[in-house]
């Protein structure tokens, strides 16, 4: 792979967890490159480590060992201020349960990442819930919409700032299969329009194969 494409580089990953007097080993030696652009889906069984990986890559659990590196930056040798500076300008998350903040509108949510920056985008976040088909609910609230409309909320949200990667960690499982579907096709097709790298957890083999690699997490390394 050439490394003027690699994004993301992680070497040599381990994490672990101790419980009670117990040491889970959950991520165990984990290389992985990652290219500007790709669609990468990790999947494997409940437990198998998909979730810690993903929350390592995005700059979310530090590991006990080894290095991610984004672009030419090392994630966690950088200051605590400059990691999230790094979060907020060059990554987005969207998650399971949407995390909307239940008292703000639709376009207030999709502001958040922007106000976070210092910046205020107000037409941007109109025209990216018109992206995703939600022009005409912009001023409602999470409770006023269905969980596919939530989630669409949640992706325009997480292109508010035009990210480099987004990090999306089962974002249709709260979803039935129809507006699953829907959600992931649109973030797909959003991930080539905004030419961003995209890392999706997901336990659906089905739902992965539209991605352009599938990793299999396996007992804490990749299959």
């Amino acid at each position: 792979m050439c490394m003027e494409n690699v994004l993301i580089k992680a070497t040599d990953l381990h994490r672990g967890y101790d419980i009670g007097k117990k040491r889970i080993e959950v991520l165990r030696g984990i290389n992985l490159e990652i290219k500007r652009g790709e669609k990468i889906f990790l999947c494997g069984p409940s437990g198998a480590g998909k979730t810690t990986l993903m929350y390592t890559l995005a700059g979310l659990e530090k590991p006990d060992k080894g290095t991610i590196m984004i672009g030419d930056q090392e994630l966690y040798k950088l200051s605590k201020s400059n990691q999230a500076r790094l979060r907020n300008q060059r990554m987005s998350y969207i998650f399971q349960n949407y995390y909307l903040l239940p008292e703000l509108t639709a376009v207030e949510n999709v502001l958040i990442p922007a106000l976070i920056g210092g910046r205020s985008k107000k037409e941007l976040a109109i025209k990216t819930l018109e992206r995703v088909g939600l022009g005409h609910r912009t001023d409602h609230l999470p409770a006023e919409l269905s969980g596919g409309e939530q989630q669409r909320v949640a992706i325009a949200r997480a292109l508010v700032n035009e990210p480099e990667i987004i990090f999306a960690d089962e974002p249709t499982g709260n979803l039935d299969s129809k507006n699953g579907d829907e959600v992931m096709q649109m973030l797909m097709e959003l991930s080539d329009e905004y030419n961003a790298t995209l890392v999706v957890v997901t336990h659906d083999p089905e739902l992965a194969k539209m991605g352009d690699r599938t990793l299999i997490v396996k007992d804490g390394i990749i299959n």
